[in-house]
């Protein structure tokens, strides 16, 4: 039974880990406000630009790119974007978990693995016939346009050769505050189903006027589509890694002061036990000396 000594030393360690919480809360927010900001600003303009070239893609006659166009190749690369530290409740497991349950889905194929942030990769490396790739790393804990852009065209490449048939991304989708939401979205090919073309023929029955023309315009916008799609899973997912970790240390702030009050609690009472018990030996003897 732990003793008031004792108690004191764990009240005093548990003080000290409530003010590094408290202190990680809060940094996290200021870092939540920031990213929330920049995946608001940004994530309207890549949806919006994928669904303009979308429709224009499907429906200018003859139009076709390299990015539009699949393979039969077994083989694909499956990006996972994980955070590069811990302490962030359940954002690297429940991806973790979602890529598992991606890689058991498309058991048939050859996917290899390439990663952001090295958590995911930790836990998936402990796995069996795991076929590992790059690590990328940025240059500062915030990703620039530039540093996502020459990552996906790295691996754009090996798509355009052939040497692969699919591209997907893993991430934590933002969703708010308070909930993220574990993805897997293919980016590569960007196919559009022959139900889509046919629904967005009804939508447009008219002709667009390309100036100069529908060619050159796509071969620009269809790549912007494809760096802006992976910069929004990337924004996504660090918006939902500083949300996932306020979280956590908001829970472990609140689990801290629960424990200093069943700590003190503890301790009062053996206090009052000791000082209970002192009195009763005092009382007793001075008895005993009268009687």
């Amino acid at each position: 039974m732990a003793n008031i000594k004792d108690l004191k030393v764990r009240i005093k360690s548990t003080k000290s880990t409530l003010k590094i919480t408290s202190a990680m809360k809060l940094v996290s927010a200021a870092k939540l406000s920031k990213a929330q900001a920049r995946i608001m600003g940004f994530k309207p303009y890549s949806i919006e630009l994928d669904k303009t070239v979308r429709i224009a893609s499907a429906l200018a006659d003859g139009y076709s790119h390299e990015y539009l166009e699949g393979s039969d190749s077994k083989k694909a690369i499956l990006l996972i974007i994980s955070s590069e530290k811990g302490l962030c409740g359940g954002y690297n497991s429940q991806l973790f978990k979602k890529v598992k349950a991606h890689l058991n889905e498309n058991s048939d194929k050859d996917i290899k693995c390439y990663f952001i942030g090295k958590k995911v990769k930790e836990l998936l490396l402990r796995e069996d016939g795991i076929h590992e790739g790059v690590t990328f790393n940025f240059e500062k804990a915030e990703a620039s346009f530039s540093e996502v852009k020459n990552i996906i065209e790295e691996l754009a490449e090996l798509f355009i050769k052939g040497e692969v048939g699919s591209i997907s991304i893993a991430y934590n989708s933002f969703v708010s505050a308070i909930e993220f939401d574990p993805t897997v979205k293919q980016v590569l090919p960007m196919t559009v189903s022959e139900e889509e073309k046919e629904e967005l023929a009804k939508k447009f029955p008219v002709d667009f006027i390309y100036e100069p023309s529908a060619e050159s315009i796509l071969n620009k916008l269809v790549p912007e589509v494809l760096n802006s799609t992976v910069f929004t899973c990337v924004l996504d997912a660090i918006a939902a890694e500083h949300a996932a970790r306020m979280a956590a240390m908001d829970n472990a702030t609140k689990n801290s002061k629960d424990m200093i009050k069943t700590l003190t609690l503890k301790m009062n009472k053996l206090r009052q036990a000791a000082i209970t018990t002192e009195l009763t030996e005092i009382v007793s003897g001075a008895e005993s000396l009268n009687s």
